[in-house]
């Protein structure tokens, strides 16, 4: 058997482009004792993946040059040589940006149950996760708060919003164009929604949270940080998640150094400033969240929508246009 893969060519300064990538063909090894021999179904592309192309310090290594490209996957059991998994079975694994791989059987989840198999990689999975672990162990809101958040459309942001109004909390979300605006209204069931791309985004946003701002829920920075802030209240919650407006910067922004007033807003307002990543709440809180959204969203109390793309070969373009805000849902990749 032979494997498709996209590996890092180069790191890219700035955007991600055609440059970035290369795409090879290799022969598959058979899968040794407490292996199994993967076909790759689906590919989720994330924000994250950004920082993986770079060499700057974070959280988590950086993919090497010539390496496949990282990234969660759902994928098929082509041939077990484990007792844990058989011929067919459908399994979670973290396989990459590639067609086909030889996998330990230690690494893999089993997916059972009726939701969509890519789910596993969506409002089911590691974006579904961050929102309920960073809203709900950080944010905790409250009844009757208001809970903003950022790239709203997306599928963390999606599930922020949903997941606060099920504790009774307002949600407002901001996302960029009106399209994705009005879904998160129409689809999604958001209180308010604003478009950051208005020129009277300020304006409008000043009137959607009239009573200030509770929690934040970070996945953006720049210049929507810019007009959150203003309106936050006396003890707000600002779980950091993300800041992916900056994530295909080459300098630092323009302007004045703006840190002594938000180091001032900080002690004044008594504000919570809490950077995370999601598998620092796994062991604690991983049941509670399969428990829960699985029993949310087979009821239809949170909603999910999907974009996805053809094909392996349309990844690096299709992952250059999420960090421009052009995917609208969950963006995943159908390998196959």
């Amino acid at each position: 058997m032979q494997s498709t893969q996209i590996r890092l060519a180069r790191r890219p300064d700035g955007e991600p482009d055609a440059d970035t990538f290369e795409t090879v063909t290799v022969d598959v090894p058979e899968p040794a004792e407490g292996e199994v021999l993967l076909a790759v179904r689906w590919l989720s592309l994330d924000p994250y993946m950004r920082g993986r192309l770079s060499t700057a310090k974070s959280y988590a290594a950086p993919v090497e040059i010539g390496d496949v490209m990282v990234g969660g996957t759902v994928a098929e059991v082509v041939e077990s040589r484990s007792e844990s998994f058989a011929t067919g079975d459908l399994v979670l694994s973290y396989s990459g940006w590639q067609s086909a791989v030889v996998a330990p059987a230690g690494q893999l989840r089993k997916l059972t149950g009726d939701a969509p198999p890519q789910t596993a990689l969506g409002v089911l999975g590691m974006p579904g996760f961050t929102a309920y672990a960073g809203l709900l162990q950080i944010g905790r809101p409250q009844p009757g708060e208001t809970v903003v958040v950022a790239a709203a459309t997306g599928p963390v942001g999606s599930a922020v919003g949903q997941i606060a109004q099920l504790r009774g909390a307002r949600a407002v979300g901001i996302a960029g164009g009106p399209a994705k605006q009005g879904a998160l209204v129409q689809e999604f069931g958001f209180d308010a929604a604003l478009d950051h791309r208005a020129p009277d985004f300020a304006e409008r946003f000043a009137e959607a949270v009239p009573g200030g701002v509770d929690v934040y829920f970070e996945n953006v920075g720049g210049a929507v940080w810019d007009v959150v802030r203003r309106h936050l209240n006396t003890y707000a919650r600002i779980p950091v998640c993300g800041l992916v407006a900056g994530y295909n910067a080459t300098a630092s922004p323009e302007g004045p150094d703006r840190m002594p007033g938000l180091m001032r807003q900080v002690l004044t307002q008594s504000l919570t400033v809490r950077g995370f990543i999601q598998n620092e709440f796994v062991a604690e809180h991983y049941r509670d969240f399969l428990r829960e959204m699985g029993e949310w969203v087979a009821t239809g109390r949170v909603r999910y929508r999907e974009d996805v793309v053809d094909g392996l070969a349309a990844a690096p373009a299709a992952f250059a246009g999420m960090l421009r805000g052009q995917n609208f849902g969950k963006l995943l990749v159908r390998v196959s």
